[in-house]
Formats: structure tokens, sequence, C-alpha cells
């Protein structure tokens, strides 16, 4: 495709038809349930391509008119879960096979990764994000990048930026400093940028400083093209902002999803001369560039059969490595010959993830009742019976997916379904997920019954359930963020009856954030954080239980003992409370560890915590400064007695200079290989001077002194602390060309 030569055969009216999509409601025939599509030119050979959310697999029907098979996408696990692997290699193996399946059912552009930050433990769409660190967000969702585009398919960096918040996501107006949006918000982008080139970026709802960020030049125009010099496609979030125009010249270049008015305003708004040629073109090229790189245009032809079975490992792998063990009195692992009495209704419908765009339709979810007794373990058929009594079975005794799968298969063997009934089976699946997370009482067991079950087990785990959607932020109330009451009777009823027998009680969160675990904690022996674990919850959590695998997930965000001691939380969700327009994110660059940190306040977690089956020594630090970059070299061992890997985390502790500084900053990770008892590794990780620059509202500036080098296991579990000395500053304008510090 000669895009030059495109452009110069093109009609006023056909360019503009390339920067806007063909609809909200127009389906795309090709691949039903694709959340949207560009207008073809057909004249010029100029095709339509596919776009399709995927954070957490690709969204797409499952049926489609006049066939009598499934199109069934792999569900993985929630970002929120991938990194808390803290590995890059799992994290670009998922974004790989999300990038596979895409391309085999006939998507050219994936809508994900989300990178905005973990700013307020309450976020609605947290799941679908990585961290409260722009360091470990970019690197991870780098990866996600790469994987997808390895498979020739373009993946979307999301929602830029400073999209920290659900409630009135679009028309609030979000109020930050600009180094807060450097250092933080913008960083995660910039680093996620430069390290995987995406094929397109997505500007958010809210507005930033009094403009939309679809509308906003500054943000489109001078930070990300001429700061940082990306040559993608950017492109609206659905129905963003309130003037495609402003849009347009701003520097955005495909409006979505688009629709025939808009169009229409555009060609006009250029005949009445508020819009050039000259910037028509320039978005033009920005489209015909990443269309030319997609399957469609390369005259790929969709198989329609990605290996949904290769792909069900990769959610396995990835599910595992995510787990986070934030206690253990010796209840974990247990023994696979254990007798559990398994409580709580995510035992038995595990949520595999979030809801919204992240929706995705396997064929099957594995509970972890399933998993468990897939694993050889016994688990109690008394308690199994009571939940299989209360939870909602509004289909009969027929699992819900096993029951709309049955009836898809059914109506388009007989060749009747339409458009309407098509529509009708997406509605229903939709339905059938928001039952399957429906709260249901927990405390229906009397004291009698749980002693029987004590007595003939040898161990009681429960699984505490929550989810999340786009659209709305999560509640501080029972239910949500605490537990209700039911939920916190289950566990001490539990954990008496247990405990009197000297038994262990351990508690399974299938969560798609933080909730509230200072209040009852106490009384178990464990706490395993599975997080949205994906369609393979099951055998995942088995395999975790049972010591197959030791746990190596690390938190991604600092876990509050007290939501409102998170600073961020003062403001939200910004004015007026009962209807917020603005919000001002007043803790600056104290966000998460970086706040606690510095002003001494004790999470109930930390950033970067997580425990294991194994124990970890560290030794023989050696920092050494390579051109541009500080070297830090390490070895880690195994010194405990099961195999498992290790999440080594570099934070560097700046010298006191002109600026105000975080105590520390995580500025490197690096996870190991399987290390078997006795095993280790050499650790080398590179540091660019610029990850040690701070803003000063004008500049980039790495200060003059001492840096404190300082690698742990977590931000407050340091192992080994060195030091290399900067001789004097050094610094960078915003395209990161050194400049004087004059």
């Amino acid at each position: 495709m000669n895009v030059e030569e495109l452009i110069s055969k093109l009609s006023i009216e056909e360019k503009l038809s390339l920067l806007v999509g063909v609809g909200f409601f127009d389906v795309p025939k090709s691949v039903p349930g694709a959340a949207g599509e560009t207008r073809a030119v057909s004249r010029l050979g100029i095709p339509s391509i596919i776009l399709s959310d995927g954070p957490a697999g690709i969204r797409i029907f499952a049926v489609r008119l006049g066939e009598d098979r499934l199109y069934l996408t792999t569900a993985f696990p929630n970002e929120i879960l991938l990194s808390s692997t803290w590995n890059t290699e799992v994290v670009e193996e998922v974004g790989k096979a999300i990038g596979e399946e895409a391309r085999e059912y006939g998507v050219d552009v994936v809508l994900a990764p989300g990178l905005n930050i973990h700013r307020i433990p309450l976020g609605g769409r947290n799941f679908e994000y990585f961290s409260e660190d722009p360091l470990l967000s970019g690197e991870m969702a780098a990866a996600y990048v790469r994987g997808v585009q390895s498979a020739g398919v373009g993946a979307t960096l999301k929602h830029f930026v400073a999209n920290e918040q659900e409630t009135n996501r679009t028309r609030i107006d979000v109020v930050v400093s600009e180094r807060a949006l450097r250092e933080i918000y913008l960083r995660a982008f910039e680093i996620a940028i430069k390290k995987s080139d995406p094929w397109a970026v997505m500007a958010a709802y809210n507005k930033l400083l009094g403009k939309y960020c679809v509308q906003n030049k500054w943000l489109l125009t001078d930070v990300l093209r001429r700061d940082w010099g990306y040559k993608g496609l950017v492109m609206t979030d659905w129905l963003a902002g309130d003037n495609p125009v402003e849009q347009i010249k701003a520097g955005i270049d495909l409006i979505m999803p688009g629709d025939d008015k808009t169009l229409q305003l555009l060609i006009d708004s250029y005949r009445n001369g508020q819009i050039d040629e000259e910037t028509i073109n320039t978005r033009v090229r920005n489209v015909l560039n990443l269309i030319a790189k997609t399957p469609k245009a390369r005259g790929y032809k969709p198989s329609g059969k990605p290996d949904l079975d290769k792909h069900r490992e990769v959610a396995y792998r990835a599910a595992v490595e995510g787990f986070v063990l934030l206690k253990n009195n010796g209840a974990l692992p247990i023994k696979p010959s254990a007798k559990v009495a398994l409580f709580g209704k995510g035992s038995y419908r595990t949520a595999k993830g979030g809801l919204g765009s992240g929706t995705t339709y396997p064929l099957s979810i594995v509970s972890i009742a399933s998993g468990l007794k897939e694993a050889g373990v016994s688990i109690d058929e008394e308690v199994e019976k009571v939940y299989n009594n209360i939870l909602p079975m509004v289909f009969g005794s027929l699992d819900p997916s096993q029951f709309i799968r049955a009836m898809r298969v059914d109506v388009l063997k007989d060749k009747k379904a339409d458009m309407i009934s098509l529509l009708l089976f997406e509605l229903m699946e939709n339905a059938i997920d928001a039952l399957e997370y429906m709260q249901v009482a927990e405390d229906v067991f009397s004291e009698e019954f749980l002693d029987r079950v004590a007595e003939r087990n040898d161990v009681a785990v429960i699984t505490i359930s929550r989810t999340a959607t786009e659209g709305r932020d999560r509640n501080p109330v029972k239910g949500d963020y605490y537990l209700r009451d039911d939920e916190l009777n289950l566990i001490c009823k539990v954990s008496e009856a247990f405990h009197r027998r000297n038994k262990k009680v351990v508690v399974l969160l299938n969560i798609p954030g933080p909730i509230d675990v200072v209040s009852w904690r106490d009384l178990v022996d464990a706490i395993l954080v599975v997080w949205m674990p994906g369609q393979e919850a099951g055998r995942a959590v088995a395999d975790v239980l049972v010591g197959k695998v030791s746990p190596s997930g690390k938190l991604p965000f600092t876990w509050p003992k007290d939501l409102y001691e998170t600073p961020a939380m003062r403001t939200f969700p910004g004015e007026p409370r009962n209807d917020p327009i603005r919000v001002v994110y007043e803790e600056g660059i104290y966000i998460g560890y970086r706040y606690y940190d510095s002003f001494g306040l004790e999470p109930a977690y930390e950033f970067g915590y997580g425990l294991s089956y194994t124990d970890f020594e560290y030794r023989d630090l050696n920092i050494s400064f390579e051109g541009e970059a500080v070297k830090v070299r390490f070895k880690v061992k195994n010194v405990g007695g099961y195999p498992g890997k290790e999440v080594a985390q570099i934070y560097v502790r700046a010298p006191r200079g002109k600026l105000d500084k975080p105590f520390q900053e995580l500025k490197g990770f690096k996870k190991t290989r399987l290390l078997n008892p006795g095993e280790e590794e050499d650790i080398e990780i590179v540091i660019p001077i610029t990850y040690l620059a701070s803003f000063n509202g004008f500049k980039w500036v790495v200060e003059k002194g001492v840096y404190e080098i300082r690698v742990g296991t977590s931000s407050r579990k340091i192992k080994l602390v060195g030091s290399i000395e900067i001789e004097k500053d050094v610094c960078f304008d915003v395209k990161w060309e050194k400049i004087g510090c004059g």
C-alpha cells in the first residue's frame, strides 16, 4: 500500500471518511461483537479494519449468523494479576496469544492494554490496569504490546491520560501538577511507547486541566508527538469529548465509534475553513499507515481456528505466577491427600475476570472446586451440596455457562438464527455473567454442622469473591471493600470450629482489587490472593494450594491498612461529591508506596510484598557506571526446601537536593527462573540515568550527590544496600536530550 499515492488520489470527503468510524450500532458483519470498524474506500482498495476489546482476551460474539460453530476465545487473567507476576516474559506470552486469537478471528487492532495508575483502591477499572507505579506499569504494558504485535496485530495503549476513576469519567476534569503528570501518569505511557512502539494510543474520556483529553493539543501533539516522537495512530475512546473538529485539530486521527453525522460535520467544517487540508492529510497518513500493517490489508485470511488448547496453558501459567501469598502460618501447601472443606460462593462460581470491555466468552471456566477435584483433592460433599442449593440456578440443574452454550448450538443447528437472536444470546450471556457474581448469603451453617465438618476434614478453605466493571468505581461499603457481616461470620465460625481441633484455615481472595483484611486476617492461618485469574482459575489455584507450584507473585500496589489513609481518598471522587465534575490530585507525586514510605505510614502489606513456600538469599552486590546507566549485579539463591521463583526489586533513594523527592522509588526489577533448592542465579539490572531524574517544571534533573541502591523483596524488605555518586547535576529537556543545568 503506497500511502502517499493514495493520499493524492483520495477526495476530501474520502479522506475525512477515514477519520470517522462506521458507527456504534453498525456491528461489524465480518466479526460480530467487535467494538468498532473503520470505513473502507473501495475504489482505491482501502479496506475497513476491525477493532476489538481485549484486555483479558478478545471480546467478540461467540456465534455468527448461518454458522453452526462457536467462535470462542480464551479468558486470560486480568492485568492486575499479570502485573503481580512481575514477569515481562509471561505477560508477553499472554499478549502474543491474544494477538493470535485476534488475527485468526479477523480482528486487526486490539484495544488494550490499559495502563492507568492505581491512584485509589476503589478504582472500578483497576483490574484492567497494572500498578500504582509507572515503571512497573510501563514495563508490563510494553511486554503486552510486544506480544500482541508479534502476531501481526495492532495493540492500543489506553486511556491517555489520568483516567484513574470511573465516577463521571466522561466529564470529570482532572487537576494535577505537571510534575506529577510527567513523573507518574505520563511516565507509564512514555516507557511503554518507547519500549514497544504500539500501533495505536487511545485518548481518555476525562478532561485534563480543563480540556477533554481527546481535544487537548498539548497532550496529543506537544507531549505525545513532539516530546516523545510517537509515530502511530491516536484514536478517541468511544463517544469521548464534545467537539469532533477540535479533536482532529488537537491530534486525533480516528474518531470512534463514529457516525455519519460526525462525518458530515467534519466535511462542513473543512468547507467553512475550520480544518485545513494539511491537517487532514496528516491524520489520514496515520490512519493509512496503520491500515497498511494490518492482517486485512496484507491479505491474510483468518482461519477462525486459533489454538485454544495452547492458549489455555498460557492462561494457566500466567495465573500461577500472579498469585500473591499474603500470610502463611504453616497452612500451605496442603497435602494432595488432604480432605478439604471448601466454603464460599467463589469456590464454586469462581469469578474469571471483571465485567465491561474485559468480558470474554470461553468454552468453560474451571472453578476452584473443580480444579481441586481434578488435582485429586477430596472436597467435602455435604458442604458442596449446600452451595449447589443456594447458588442462583435460574436455568435448572445445568451450570449457566453450559446451558447458554447448549442453547446456542441447538438454535444454530436448525439455521434459524438471525441478528435479533444473536444479540439476545449475547445479552443473556452477559446477564449470566452478572448472575455468577451475585451476592449470596454465606453464613448459613449451624455450629453443629461446622463441628461435624471440622471433625472429618483436614483443612478449611474459604473463598471471598468480588467483581468490578468499567463505568463505576467500587464502594467503601460492606459487600465491596469491606466484608459483609455474613462473610465475616463465616470466617469466624469456620475458624473457631477448625482451630478447636488444631486444624488450619485458608482464605482465597478472588477479587479485582484490595479489600479490607485487617479486621479478620488474625483469625485465619493463610491468605492467598488469586485476583481475577481467567478461565483456568481452578487448575492454577489447586496447583499452588497443594505445592506443585510455589507462589511467586508480588503486590503491584500498596494494600492499605485503612482505606482512608490512602492519600488520594481525600479528594476522591471530586467536587461536588454527589456529582463530581472536578477532582484535584492533591497528593502530587506521593502516590502509593511513595507516600507510605516517605511519611512512615504502615500499610497492611507494602508494595512488592509476597511470600513463598521457600526462602531466598541475596549476596554479592556490585554497582557500577556503564555509559549513561547504572549497572547493578547480585546473586539470588534458593535456600529453602521448595523450588520457586523470586522477584528482585531495586529501589533508589535520591540525595537531598533542591527538589522534594519520595523516600525511594522503584527503578528496576527482575524475576528469576525457577530455582531448585540450593540453586542460584546471577542478576543484572541496568538502570538508565534518565530513570533517576525528577521534573522541576521545566526540565528533567538528576541532582548531584550519593544515590542509595536498595535491593529487596519488597519496598520494606531490603536485603542489600550500596551506593553510587553523581558528581554534578545532569539535565534533560522534555525530549530527553541532554542540556545545560544553568
